[in-house]
Order: C-alpha cells, then structure tokens, then sequence
C-alpha cells in the first residue's frame, strides 16, 4: 500500500484529482490537433491554388464583402463534401487548393439553401439580380429573404484598395497595379453588381 501511494503520478491520482485529469486532457488535444493540422500549412495539396483559381478582382472582393456582411453563409455553404450524392448534385467536391484565396474560407456543411462551392456560370446574371431582389420570383418555395438595398448601395470604391493590400500581407498575390486601379474598377458598381460578380466565380477552376 505504501508502494503504491508512494508514486506521485499513479492512474489512482489522476483520476481522483480532477484539475490534473483536466490538464491533461487539454494537453493530449492539443498534441493530437499539432500532428493533424500542422502538416497541412506543408502540404502542396493544401497550401498552393489548383490550376485555374485567381484571387478575386476587385469587385469580385468586393461581393464577397457584402455576402460575408449580409450572412449569406449562414445558409449556404461553399464545400461539396466526396459523397456521391454531394457530388451527383452540385458537381466535384471541393479541394483545399480552391480556397486558398478566402481569407477567411466558407467553407462548412450548413445547407438551409443550396451548396453555392459551383454556382458559377450555372445561371445568368439577370437570374442573380432577380433572385438577390426578390427570390421568389424565380424560385417560388424559396424561404431566402430579399436584398432589394442591394440594387441601390454603391461599393465602397476607397475600401477595396485597402482590402487587397491587407490580403496581400497574408499571401494574396495582388499586384501594385491590381491595388491601384482597384477603385477605378469598382467605382459606381453597385453592391448587387458586386455579389454577382463574387457568385459568378465560384467554383469555375474544377466544373
């Protein structure tokens, strides 16, 4: 008995004491989320973009700001998971090297309204405007509410440069050009413009 209550670090004391069994469990997490996760920020397939995806122009930047300001991912998610139903529906399951752009990426798995990872080119511009003003008239069942100040909010034509050069600093390979007629390229666009623009150039590189 002696022996036994002479080990400082027995299993008895670490389940009897719970601060310990606590810390040890938050250490064994946080090892076991290093070994998974660390080797991602290495792996080409993770870090580099596949073939055919380019950061966003600046409008496109720009409705991407809006979608992320008004919710949007709220209800649609940008990953098509490698299920055959997934990919039967919306097309090829989305990869790591189409988002390595997205700071931060949107991907995730809720799905009030449909996956949009390859919504791209998938309907007309005029469609989008119609749908983003009034959803119900071209999708009568939709329960998605309506953006009509989109059609009347011009974007922020001084944010965009900033945007692009703070993207840059985390990896955005933006040109000194690109930054600089930002504005120009944005200039009397209005938000819905915008949002359609950052909707068109989804998932394009693996259709």
């Amino acid at each position: 008995m002696s022996d036994h209550n002479s080990k400082g670090f027995s299993h008895a004391s670490v389940e009897t004491n719970n601060f310990l069994m606590i810390v040890l469990i938050l250490i064994a997490v946080a090892f076991g989320g290093l070994v998974e996760i660390v080797p991602l920020f290495f792996q080409k397939s993770t870090t580099e973009p596949v073939t055919g995806v380019k950061p966003y122009t600046a409008l496109q930047l720009a409705g991407r700001d809006v979608y992320i300001r008004e919710g949007c991912y709220n209800c649609h998610s940008q990953m098509i998971r490698p299920f055959r139903a997934e990919t039967l529906r919306y097309g090829h399951y989305s990869v790591a090297g189409e988002s390595v752009y997205d700071h931060p990426f949107q991907w995730g798995s809720k799905r009030t309204g449909p996956d949009l990872a390859r919504v791209g080119g998938k309907y007309s511009d005029e469609w989008h405007r119609v749908h983003l003003n009034n959803p119900r008239d071209v999708v009568p069942e939709s329960n998605m509410p309506e953006y009509p100040w989109l059609l009347k909010n011009t974007v922020d034509a001084a944010q965009i440069p900033l945007n692009m050069a703070a993207l840059r600093k985390v990896g955005v390979p933006y040109t000194d050009e690109e930054i600089a007629k930002a504005s120009e390229d944005v200039k009397g666009k209005t938000e819905m413009d915008a949002v359609i623009a950052f909707l068109q150039s989804l998932g394009l590189a693996l259709k």
